[in-house]
């Protein structure tokens, strides 16, 4: 006989509608959704394979490669987070043995070494102190002495809040047969990307920063001599759910199934990118760098400084030095009880050292910057 386990074993299981408490989210993402997003992930459900869903993914598509600035033919939305997009284009790029230059200057720079290394690279680094950029003199130096099939780079480090410039990257690639693979995860939507033009082959991102959307639904893009390399592989990609050679046949003509896609969190994003190629990219970019600096100047005002030098700073994400004395987690825990503000913490090398603050998608506005030094002009006095 089968005994029946009794919902009230669990004591922290409330039996009523969920609820969840409003924030204004100037962490490192997610960030706050815009009305319309949330609008639009609230429609109703259809099959992965409706027509007016396919009509959906091709709107994705387009609009995806208008905020990237590509005509490339293989850009997608991975079902899955930044981190699956960011696996994607490691595993459709590397083979067992492939030689891969990664550039390291935070944390992420990091994730992609693990990623690579599981894939069978001949993992490779060039290092900078968390918060400074590689110059392309020194790109190029690494480059010509390792040979690498793949340079992967961060353009916007997230834990640290730099930019690493990438014009001229590709000319030295291009030299040694280099395939150039960046990651745009919050950049993309919020600073000024080029993909075409700076001769990018592969790039990954995800939909709940720059984006303003749900995570969920991550950008993903490759060009045409990434895909030719795919196309040459001697053996499978080792990941069956990121592979681009099954992917590109439900995202291109053939329409073939592979799986189930979450169609709701797709609904945000074709609204989310419908907002911002509405807004225009050029002006979008200008509002997030006009309300970074408008943040930068009001939190010098209060004392504080940032960790990066002021022409490698992202505009959707600052890092502020956290004051000798101060205790950074109880601040940030102040902001969020006291004025529901969250704000991020230092990763890595960084931790306990910097407080990390997002301007990005629909949050980048003048309230919200106002919004947040008002609550800590109330919260740093007490220390």
């Amino acid at each position: 006989m089968i005994t029946m386990i009794s919902i009230n074993n669990s004591q922290h299981l409330q039996l009523k509608p969920l609820e969840i408490p409003w924030r204004l989210l100037l962490g490192p993402g997610p960030s706050n959704a815009h009305p319309s997003v949330l609008a639009a992930i609230n429609n109703s459900l259809v099959g992965h394979l409706d027509p007016a869903f396919l009509e959906l993914m091709d709107e994705i598509q387009s609009l995806l490669r208008y905020v990237w600035q590509t005509e490339n033919h293989h850009t997608i939305a991975v079902s899955g987070t930044g981190s699956a997009a960011m696996e994607a284009s490691i595993a459709n790029a590397t083979a067992p043995g492939d030689v891969v230059l990664i550039g390291v200057a935070g944390y992420f720079g990091h994730r992609l070494v693990d990623m690579a290394g599981r894939y069978g690279a001949d993992v490779r680094t060039i290092t900078k102190p968390w918060g400074q950029v590689f110059s392309l003199d020194e790109i190029r130096m690494a480059v010509e002495h390792h040979r690498p099939a793949i340079l992967a780079l961060v353009h916007a480090e997230t834990s640290t809040g730099a930019r690493q410039p990438l014009e001229g990257v590709a000319e030295v690639c291009r030299e040694f047969g280099t395939l150039l693979l960046v990651d745009t995860v919050t950049s993309l939507g919020g600073v000024p990307i080029f993909l075409d033009a700076w001769g990018v082959d592969l790039a990954y991102s995800c939909s709940q920063k720059g984006l303003g959307c749900s995570p969920g639904a991550s950008p993903f893009t490759m060009s045409s001599r990434a895909v030719e390399k795919l196309q040459q592989r001697s053996t499978k990609v080792k990941n069956w759910y990121l592979d681009m050679s099954l992917l590109s046949k439900y995202w291109g003509n053939e329409r073939t199934y592979h799986h189930t896609a979450p169609m709701s969190l797709y609904y945000g994003l074709r609204e989310a990118l419908r907002l911002l190629a509405e807004e225009g990219l050029a002006n979008c970019w200008q509002r997030h760098q006009k309300n970074a600096e408008y943040l930068w100047e009001g939190l010098e005002d209060l004392g504080l400084t940032m960790h990066v030098e002021r022409q490698y700073r992202l505009p959707t994400l600052t890092t502020v030095r956290i004051p000798t004395g101060v205790d950074g987690k109880d601040i940030a825990r102040q902001l969020l009880n006291e004025h529901n503000i969250e704000i991020g913490l230092g990763l890595g090398e960084l931790a306990g050292q910097v407080w990390r603050v997002g301007l990005m998608g629909f949050n980048s506005r003048l309230e919200s910057v106002d919004r947040l030094l008002e609550a800590l002009r109330q919260v740093l006095p007490r220390y």
